[in-house]
């Protein structure tokens, strides 16, 4: 497949799923590794495999099942992504992106992202949540930018601005629930990697001074697309595990998974009540 997709492409698929749903999403939710049981909350469900979706990326990775879930959730129509497409996994950075399009297509105005994220800041825990204040692109500086090729001039501008990527409005919402609920809910800047190797001790070290609080594989080419086309985002980072600043502890994948059964009822509890009060 060539490295950029095109318009065409994400209109095809967009009208497959119209075929197979009568809902018209107004919020779409991509969920990270391990947090796909979020997506069972959803009622009067329809599931469309990645599979059924024309030059849909197919998820590859433990934790990913690969299906669009499309339904109800607080009485909000929703398109949820049970599971996500990685650059790592040999897609281009233009396909890791295209769902985010294909949402746009459909209408979606709003956007939560949610990923398993390394702690880098040492005060967070596996199992606690933290609210995306602000992102480090560490792929998109080293040229791996997603708005990289023709620009779509139909959706956004050539050049769009990043000093608001997530949103306030979205963010001061799921504050309120945190105090309804008694949430932990950190606040912090998470940087996106290219990985699919951890990153080393002198890594985490160079992340944390440049201002990293959680570190991950994927979700700001997703909030960049989002951003060109004028989608609003709220982004929530599970935390998985704690930073291994000294080289004294080994990472896993299977321990990020096990981590994301800590954190889906609190993440779940804080959707549904951002939901709630949209």
């Amino acid at each position: 497949m060539n490295e950029f997709v095109t318009l065409a492409q994400v209109d095809e698929i967009a009208d497959v799923i119209r075929t197979r749903t009568d809902y018209r999403p107004r919020v779409g939710l991509i969920l990270g590794s391990g947090l796909g049981s979020l997506a069972a909350a959803v009622e009067q469900a329809i599931i469309i495999p990645f599979s059924d979706l024309p030059n849909w990326p197919v998820s590859t990775v433990q934790g990913h099942k690969g299906n669009l879930v499309i339904g109800m959730l607080e009485k909000q129509a929703v398109l949820v992504m049970q599971g996500r497409i990685h650059y790592y996994e040999g897609y281009s950075i233009s396909q890791v992106a295209m769902p985010v399009r294909v949402m746009q297509r459909l209408g979606i105005e709003i956007l939560i992202v949610t990923n398993a994220a390394g702690a880098v800041n040492p005060a967070y825990e596996p199992g606690e949540l933290m609210m995306i204040t602000d992102h480090i692109n560490m792929i998109g500086m080293a040229g791996l930018n997603p708005l990289r090729g023709p620009n779509w001039d139909e959706l956004g501008v050539r050049f769009p601005d990043m000093s608001q990527a997530y949103d306030r409005t979205l963010r001061s919402l799921a504050r309120n629930v945190v105090d309804a609920e008694h949430l932990v809910l950190h606040e912090g800047v998470y940087t996106g990697l290219a990985g699919p190797s951890f990153e080393t001790p002198a890594d985490l070290r160079f992340l944390r001074l440049i201002g990293t609080d959680a570190v991950g594989m994927s979700t700001v080419p997703e909030v960049i697309v989002a951003r060109h086309g004028e989608t609003r985002v709220l982004g929530i980072s599970g935390i998985s595990n704690k930073a291994n600043l000294d080289g004294n502890t080994t990472t896993t994948h299977e321990e990020v998974l096990e981590a994301g059964l800590k954190i889906v009822p609190n993440l779940t509890t804080l959707i549904l009540g951002v939901l709630r009060r949209l």
